[in-house]
């Protein structure tokens, strides 16, 4: 990909979900792992372990080009919108609200 925004190479893993990937859902959630930086692409909803899923950052970028307006986004910190086409809300991730929780029975 020409004019590559991320500090990240476009081929690292990044999760998501199968309801983004097969189910056509929007991503309406974007965090940063604060311990090794991973990226999530998350609807913001509730999931199960097993819809979990490890595609290329740069997969993502294709799906939702507005992702690349968080292309500076720091570890620990999470960005999320009601719709596509609204505007990203960037807010520190509570260690214990972290996206990937829901992931490790940890969610709701």
């Amino acid at each position: 990909m020409e004019d590559w925004p991320f500090d990240d190479p476009s081929n690292v893993a990044s999760i998501t979900v199968r309801q983004i990937i097969h189910g056509g859902e929007p991503i309406l959630l974007v965090a940063r792992d604060a311990r090794d930086g991973g990226w999530q692409f998350l609807t913001g909803g509730a999931f199960e372990l097993a819809d979990g899923m490890m595609v290329s950052l740069a997969s993502m970028v294709r799906r939702d080009p507005s992702v690349s307006k968080l292309a500076d986004m720091q570890p620990g910190w999470q960005a999320s919108r009601s719709a596509v086409g609204q505007p990203w809300q960037r807010s520190p991730a509570e260690a214990d609200a972290e996206p990937d929780a829901a992931a490790n029975g940890g969610g709701e």
